[in-house]
């Protein structure tokens, strides 16, 4: 299973799925009414699992998509490295105890749950995984780009330059502990790199509303536990919501870095 890292054209960047089919459904719906759907690239920001109602079937139904669309490309968040981490299905230094975590941190009952599989029984959730599923768990893409984006889960470190991060991005080193540019809390609220010039697209941090500053769009308006999925158009700038009546309005501050704006990391359960 192999996703193109390298596009141009429209976008629609759907948030956080978190198990949240439903959402995704809605969403869905409203994009194959439109006119440029099936020139425009669909990009799953990442973290399809865990928290939310049904994990297996977000995977199936993304994994639908991409038959349906072409054009789609499914980012792996942080959930997905450490589901793929814990399973085994990737080459994981032990020391970075991906099961424990997974276990711990990530609100994974719900993934052993829509799977049929006791909670913590590892062993039994590898044999439970469909193949398919499997392959997207190693094989999704940590980064896509863009002559205008860069579609990362978390962000990018504003120190390092933006050239050796595209490249530790596009090989994937598993061997990294928690690589920041999938798991960090901070890098959502920091801008790129100076070097990076696109405005850089994330989901990972719950917002209330769609971000969009300067360098910078935010888009996981759910954390996987209630409200309006967000689906951002690019280079539009609009947003299809799953569930308008919940909604709020975007944050919009094009003329604002991240550090103007003084967000911070919602606390999730």
């Amino acid at each position: 299973m192999e996703f193109e890292t390298s596009i141009t054209g429209p976008v629609a960047v759907i948030g956080d799925v978190h198990g949240q089919v439903d959402k995704v459904e809605r969403i869905l719906d409203r994009l194959r009414s439109r006119d440029d759907y099936q020139r425009r690239w669909l990009i799953f920001i990442g973290d399809l699992v865990d928290r939310g109602p049904d994990p297996k079937k977000a995977i199936d139904l993304a994994l639908a998509v991409v038959d349906e669309h072409p054009k789609t490309i499914i980012l792996s968040g942080n959930h997905e490295l450490a589901m793929a981490g814990a399973l085994g299905l990737i080459d994981a230094q032990q020391g970075n105890d991906w099961s424990g975590r997974w276990l711990d941190h990530y609100g994974s009952q719900t993934t052993f749950e829509s799977y049929g599989v006791p909670f913590g029984d590892l062993q039994q959730l590898r044999e439970k995984v469909p193949g398919e599923h499997q392959a997207l768990l190693r094989n999704a893409p940590w980064a896509v780009e863009h002559p205008e984006y860069f579609f990362v889960h978390s962000g990018l470190e504003v120190n390092t330059p933006f050239r050796i991060q595209r490249r530790i991005l596009a090989d994937r080193d598993f061997s990294l502990n928690r690589p920041a540019w999938l798991c960090s809390k901070r890098l959502p609220f920091e801008d790129p790199p100076q070097d990076c010039h696109r405005i850089l697209v994330s989901g990972h941090a719950y917002v209330p509303q769609v971000v969009f500053s300067r360098r910078r769009i935010l888009t996981d308006t759910t954390g996987g536990n209630a409200g309006s999925m967000s689906c951002v158009l690019l280079p539009e700038n609009q947003i299809i919501f799953s569930d308008p009546s919940e909604a709020n309005e975007p944050i919009w501050k094009p003329q604002s870095s991240m550090r103007d704006l003084n967000l911070r990391m919602r606390s999730i359960s």
